[in-house]
């Protein structure tokens, strides 16, 4: 329960703090949200790029990649922008549309990479489980059926959050204390009861993030029971090694939330400029190191780049 003795009306702009107790360090942390930018945009476009111009990569598990490689794009796309303009230019300010539209768009793009990763995780379980029948389980209609369904369960899920923010009629201030507009952020500072506010936070966490990390788990629980059945050593490693870049990235893209979730369980409150770094590494480290890690553990995409730039040399 929120109660406010001096409440501000619903304000037509909002100010994004940035990263509150760390001001004077703000123009360092630029340093690294840009470069994560130039990388993700660079790594994404030239797996699009080569999985595009390559007919031989025109196969579930690449164009799945390529799906990722988009919404990666979008992500860093609808986040850096921003931040780099609080901690460049001083642009603090936006309006409480644009906020709801932000506070929309950025969990839209992470909901829809975490379904992503499932599918990813689907694709190598039927590989490994039915590999005869694989092309024909992952057929362009089937993989179409799974995109509609992870953009579905986005909109679903999170269509929710800027009606019930937009419904907030007082705020305790109209400085957010973050660096772009979050759900909960915003409903933090709002007066009177946010409990509903609370479990529609929690039911999108369970909904899309609990959801698919406890399938992608069950899929490779799966994986190691069929790869320890296998009685060839040499069989069991490569079977195990199609699928290193995907728990690579699976590893990455869920430790932030899975931290912040067991800190909140075992009662450890951390410092709120260190809290909302980590929440601005749920946006940002994923889609840098989704393309570095596909780039440099597939074998079909280094044999493209280096053949990309071998005919340039030539």
């Amino acid at each position: 329960m929120s109660s406010c003795n001096n409440s501000v009306s619903q304000p037509l702009i909002f100010v994004l703090a940035g990263i509150p107790g760390v001001e004077s360090s703000q123009g360092w942390f630029s340093v690294p949200i840009f470069l994560v930018f130039v990388i993700t945009v660079i790594g994404s476009a030239t797996i699009l790029c080569i999985i595009r111009v390559e007919k031989s990569l025109h196969e579930p598990m690449f164009l799945l990649l390529a799906m990722l490689s988009v919404v990666d794009l979008s992500l860093v796309s609808v986040t850096v922008p921003r931040m780099l303009g609080i901690f460049w230019m001083n642009a603090k300010e936006i309006s409480f549309n644009a906020c709801l539209t932000q506070m929309f768009f950025i969990p839209f793009f992470y909901v829809m990479e975490s379904g992503i990763l499932l599918a990813m995780a689907f694709d190598r379980f039927v590989a490994i489980w039915y590999p005869l029948r694989y092309a024909t389980i992952l057929a362009n209609n089937k993989l179409m059926e799974m995109a509609l369904a992870v953009l579905g369960r986005a909109v679903a899920v999170l269509t929710p959050a800027p009606i019930l923010a937009k419904r907030l009629e007082s705020f305790q201030t109209h400085i957010i204390a973050y660096s772009y507009c979050a759900y909960v952020a915003v409903v933090q500072i709002a007066c009177g009861d946010i409990s509903d506010h609370i479990v529609y936070g929690l039911m999108v966490i369970v909904a899309s993030v609990g959801f698919d990390l406890f399938f992608i788990i069950l899929s490779y629980g799966l994986i190691l029971l069929a790869v320890f059945r296998i009685p060839s050593w040499e069989a069991r490693g490569k079977a195990l090694s199609t699928c290193g870049s995907h728990l690579c990235v699976i590893a990455l893209f869920y430790s932030p939330v899975v931290f912040s979730v067991l800190a909140q369980i075992l009662g450890y409150h951390m410092a709120p400029h260190l809290q909302i770094i980590i929440d601005n590494l749920y946006f940002l480290v994923p889609p840098m190191v989704n393309s570095l890690i596909y780039g440099a553990r597939t074998k079909q995409m280094r044999e493209c780049v280096l053949r990309i730039f071998h005919c340039r040399g030539n």
